[in-house]
């Protein structure tokens, strides 16, 4: 297959990278006044003390339609995988910058995938995409429907150990955020099949919530494959819950990752996004 383009939003905790033709597009985050690019250039414990010392809703944007475009130059074949249109206006934004491209450039070829997930899954998908573009008995053409196929074996698990910027947003009550806060109680959840954040469970204290975490994966049918975990200044219990998994799975590949803006502003400091494959 002829080399192919791969894009990304900075919702998937991953950085533009040459050497796999890979090209990042940042969203941008908002605090008061203050716009900051979730680029390579953030700093990640800057942007937390930041979030944490604001008492308003902070928001988030889309990429705009020229990032995309930008993103695009010069491809003849391109695969965008977007953040989950649930939670985000980024997958429309990369629909119309790809009507507008092909408008311009009447030969190319661009997929946009709407990854309905957010964070660690992203790469796993990103993986499985460069996997099929490997097979030089697939033609692009195929692509699409065979990336449908594996998206439908990929998963994604969180676990926020506070919920304050959530309450701030409106998606759960101050009540619930402060007694979840005392309590030390963790929200378990997921990525509903609609792309929307879904809570599963809650457990009180992080050793029940990784031991929840494994036990929520092989309910997913989890049965040693691909690991990604995305951490928001919590590389301990990151590594903990590589542990557990390796423990029952030997043979799994398990990654950790720092999270970068989007995901640690939904996720907060203590955060941990867990992407699998099956």
């Amino acid at each position: 297959m002829e080399k192919v383009r791969l894009i990304l939003d900075s919702s998937s905790n991953t950085l533009s990278d040459p050497a796999r033709n890979l090209v990042v597009v940042p969203l941008t985050l908002t605090f008061g006044e203050e716009n900051m690019l979730d680029d390579e250039k953030l700093d990640i414990s800057e942007f937390l003390a930041k979030m944490e010392a604001n008492n308003e809703a902070g928001k988030t944007a889309a990429p705009s339609i020229q990032r995309w475009l930008d993103a695009l130059e010069g491809s003849e074949n391109a695969i965008i995988v977007t953040l989950t249109s649930g939670l985000s206006g980024t997958y429309s934004s990369a629909l119309q910058a790809k009507d507008i491209y092909l408008e311009q450039h009447p030969h190319a070829n661009v997929i946009v995938v709407d990854s309905r997930s957010a964070g660690p899954e992203l790469e796993v998908v990103l993986e499985g995409v460069e996997a099929l573009i490997k097979d030089d008995k697939l033609r692009f053409a195929d692509l699409e429907a065979k990336i449908a196929e594996f998206r439908t074996r990929t998963h994604l698990l969180f676990v926020l150990q506070s919920l304050r910027n959530l309450s701030l947003n409106g998606r759960v009550s101050p009540a619930v955020a402060k007694i979840a806060g005392v309590l030390k109680i963790n929200l378990i959840g997921t990525a509903s099949v609609d792309g929307e954040l879904q809570p599963l469970t809650n457990a009180r204290g992080m050793k029940k919530a990784l031991r929840e975490i494994v036990k929520q994966m092989e309910g997913m049918k989890y049965q040693g494959g691909r690991v990604v975990i995305d951490e928001c200044e919590n590389a301990t219990d990151a590594e903990k819950l590589k542990e557990a998994i390796l423990a029952s799975y030997p043979s799994a590949e398990v990654t950790i990752r720092p999270m970068r803006g989007l995901c640690s502003f939904y996720a907060e400091r203590g955060g941990l996004m867990i992407g699998f494959h099956e």
